[in-house]
């Protein structure tokens, strides 16, 4: 494979390199730090044609990756070897290999900070860039370039850079480049005072170049492509004691693609945010408004790989089974979202908040569609090759894609004993959300129990009860885990998903999952053996498919 040539070139370099420093270089090296981190993920896959685990031909995938980091005075560089043999299902077989898609060496001091080699970078809010890596979704749009920091005041920060995206083993066809600026009033006018209101602006503007190619919609129109899209924001962020204010306006130029279906129309994007927080009280409210703001460096592109940008969801990020069984994904070609929360604690030594106190957070959201009509001298609404559509900017539209409201009560009776009880009513747009046209907007109950139960410092026993209720999809489950913890070494825990509500008699399947781990210093060892059901995982917005399997799973992490 041609990757594969590439990697080992890209070894023999650098192990040739470092034989050249180490033999005519000892000063570079002498005082130098070596840091880094590995993890492996393997599954020995059983099929299971009840829950429609199907055979897999390997029988073990694994995935694994290691970080070598070198740090000598401002200088560093690094590299990550990668190695999919094969990728774990769920994990896009484009994966498929080894190699080291990943290296970088930086140079800073006081005034710049220059970067070659891959890099990761977040413009504001990530409305027109957030390269990132999100390991357990299989994704990372990492740029291969430069990029420089210049901090020519305390006040001010700018950065610049060019590169293409990782693609896999290969890099996308679009060159992206940006520009970014953060600027501190404060430090600006009086660097020395301590004044009571901060205040900080910013803006980005951030292209993508791509080649033209012929596309042709209607089967008969070609469509003309703009080579060069190009995007802007502005930022603000206000802080007084307790109070901070963030907003940001996001704006990009037409940009036919695949995602949007070929349709000439600029994009736009709002994000709002309000915080206040004092002793026992927080309060957060957010809103946002996204419109065609899908931003790809391939517009043939429709999946979750080589996005320029992240357009964060305004929902929250469940950590217990069945509340994330139906998770939020951001709809980048229209949508309208606002969050609320209040996490308030009961004063401790009241009747009501006990000797240690009460928690309680209270939490809600919504997002909707944007209203949308028809544009001038068009007949109508996103047609491919037209203008698509106008949006005013307020509207909010009729169509429901989430809502969420959850309660939870996090209570500790004593040095031993506390539970966390949690309530969770949710509405769920299959249709839109997972692309499940005709489907019905799932509606969902969800009560929580967790307690845990400490007997003295090393041991600790855990409790966990999920129950879900709802008419739609495949009906109520239930859910309970036992875990048995012996600080800080060892866990045992057993676990097991019922979906007993389920109409088809014959799909009312149990999941159940032993597991185990070992953890020493930096290193961690987990085994577990049960089974998977099919879902969707998302962390953030971003998804992907989880496949049904049944196996062993070992996963083995660990830093240095």
């Amino acid at each position: 494979m041609q990757h594969t040539k590439y990697s080992i070139i890209t070894l023999m370099v650098l192990l040739g390199l470092s034989f050249f420093l180490k033999v005519q270089a000892q000063g570079l090296l002498e005082g130098g730090k070596v840091s880094g981190n590995f993890q492996l993920d393997a599954q020995i896959y059983q099929a299971d044609s009840a829950i429609g685990a199907n055979e897999v031909a390997e029988k073990m995938l694994m995935n694994s990756f290691a970080n070598l980091i070198y740090t000598q005075g401002n200088f560093s560089a690094g590299l990550r070897f990668e190695t999919y043999l094969n990728p774990l299902l769920g994990y896009d077989p484009l994966y498929k290999g080894s190699g080291v898609p990943y290296w970088f060496g930086t140079w800073r001091n006081e005034k710049f900070e220059i970067t070659v080699g891959h890099f990761y970078e977040q413009f504001g809010s990530g409305m027109i860039l957030r390269a990132y890596e999100e390991r357990n979704l299989g994704f990372d749009n990492a740029l291969e370039g430069a990029k420089v920091v210049f901090k020519p005041i305390q006040a001010v920060t700018l950065k610049a850079f060019a590169g293409k995206q990782r693609y896999f083993w290969d890099k996308g066809p679009g060159l992206v480049r940006g520009i970014d600026g953060d600027l501190s009033i404060n430090d600006l006018f009086k660097p020395e005072a301590d004044l009571k209101t901060r205040i900080d602006i910013g803006g980005s503007f951030v292209s993508k170049y791509e080649a033209n190619e012929d596309i042709i919609v209607n089967d008969t129109s070609l469509l003309i492509l703009p080579e060069n899209v190009a995007s802007w924001a502005a930022r603000i962020n206000i802080n007084r004691g307790g109070f901070n204010v963030y907003g940001e306006y996001a704006r990009k130029m037409n940009d036919p693609s695949a995602f949007n279906k070929f349709i000439y129309k600029e994009g736009e994007s709002m994000l709002l945010q309000a915080s206040y927080a004092t002793k026992g009280l927080g309060v957060l409210a957010s809103a946002k408004r996204t419109d065609n703001m899908s931003f790809k460096s391939k517009r043939t592109e429709t999946g979750s790989t080589l996005d320029i940008n992240y357009l964060p969801a305004l929902t929250r990020q469940h950590a217990y089974s069945l509340a994330a069984m139906y998770p939020y994904a951001t709809q980048p070609n229209g949508e309208m979202a606002w969050q609320a929360q209040i996490n308030y604690k009961i004063p401790r030594g009241s009747k009501i908040g006990g000797k240690y106190g009460t928690d309680i957070a209270i939490n809600f959201s919504r997002v909707t569609s944007i209203e949308k009509e028809v544009a001038d001298g068009e007949t109508a609404i996103g047609v491919p090759g037209t203008k698509g559509y106008t949006s005013p900017f307020f509207a909010f539209g009729d169509e429901l894609y989430f809502q969420d409201l959850n309660i939870e009560l996090q209570r500790k009776f004593n040095q031993k004993y506390k539970i966390l009880l949690s309530y969770i009513y949710m509405k769920y747009n299959i249709d839109v959300i997972e692309n499940h046209p005709g489907d019905p907007l799932v509606e969902a109950h969800i009560v929580i129990a967790d307690m845990t139960y400490r007997y003295d410092a090393k041991n600790a026993l855990k409790l966990e009860l999920q129950h879900m209720s709802t008419q739609q999809d495949k009906g109520n489950w239930v859910q309970y885990m036992i875990e048995y913890t012996i600080a800080p070494r060892w866990f045992f825990n057993f676990s097991d998903q019922y979906n007993y509500g389920n109409d088809n008699k014959s799909e009312q399947f149990h999941y159940p999952t032993l597991a185990m781990g070992y953890t020493y210093g930096s290193n961690r060892l987990s085994v577990s053996y049960g089974k998977q059901r099919k879902g969707i995982l998302c962390v953030g917005g971003v998804c992907r498919t989880v496949p049904a399997a049944s196996g062993l799973t070992v996963t083995l992490t660990s830093s240095f």
